[in-house]
């Protein structure tokens, strides 16, 4: 199921040179560019990532929230669409749709979680919620809690257990390198970013659930907590 789009895995940080002028807009020889330094890191930024945050980005989410036009502007003339959520202090990008149902050239390439990858995705955006509800400021999560959810959807006639453990433990390092789970000190926890929720919208939540229980055959997916819609209605689209 495809369900999200980037250019490049990963995101390498860089050593800051030392700019004499940090309002200058010309960087290197030849510069032609309009953007400050600070102003370009954070658009290479939300170009590389699938997303940015005050808590995992602080210093690029300052540049956005100061220059979040400029940002848009740049990113609107690669066709690409910048989402904010100022709540939850996360942004992200997306494809532009064009008028007409017609398509706009494209830098980025769709990403497709796989089942395991998608139940994850499913357990932590309910344990996030359920966390907030219940007056937690961060919500915190155990590998074998994920991998304990994950095998309780084994549909009946997978006999490969060893297997089905292994693309568990697969999932649980594919969702912390999107950044969705943050290490802590223990290597058996860890903290459930809160750009899971804006990155899965209702809309995008019954997607994922559909093509689940197609994969699962008869198997039963988890259901959509009712009410959600309300919530989630300005990040659906």
């Amino acid at each position: 199921m495809s369900v999200d789009t980037e250019i490049e895995s990963g995101y390498d940080e860089v050593e800051d040179f030392e700019v004499v002028d940090e309002h200058s807009v010309s960087l290197f020889e030849g510069d032609e560019g309009g953007l400050e330094y600070a102003q370009r890191q954070a658009l290479v930024a939300l170009l590389k990532q699938r997303f940015i945050s005050a808590r995992t980005h602080p210093r690029d989410w300052q540049v956005l929230v100061d220059d979040e036009r400029v940002l848009r502007s740049r990113l609107n003339d690669l066709f690409l669409d910048l989402q904010v959520d100022r709540e939850r202090e996360v942004a992200w990008k997306r494809q532009a749709s064009a008028e007409g149902g017609g398509r706009f050239p494209t830098l980025l390439h769709d990403t497709a979680w796989s089942r395991e990858e998608t139940l994850v995705l499913v357990h932590l955006r309910d344990r996030l919620r359920a966390g907030l509800a219940g007056g937690d400021a961060r919500v915190f999560v155990d590998r074998d809690d994920i991998l304990d959810y994950v095998a309780s959807y084994r549909p009946a006639h997978a006999t490969d257990e060893s297997g089905d453990e292994k693309r568990a433990r697969n999932a649980v390092t594919s969702i912390v390198k999107a950044g969705l789970l943050i290490a802590t000190a223990s290597e058996e926890r860890f903290e459930i970013s809160e750009a899971v929720e804006p990155l899965l919208p209702l809309e995008l939540l019954q997607e994922l659930l559909e093509a689940l229980q197609q994969a699962n055959g008869t198997a039963t997916a988890p259901e959509a907590e009712a009410g959600e819609a309300d919530l989630f209605e300005e990040d659906a689209g």
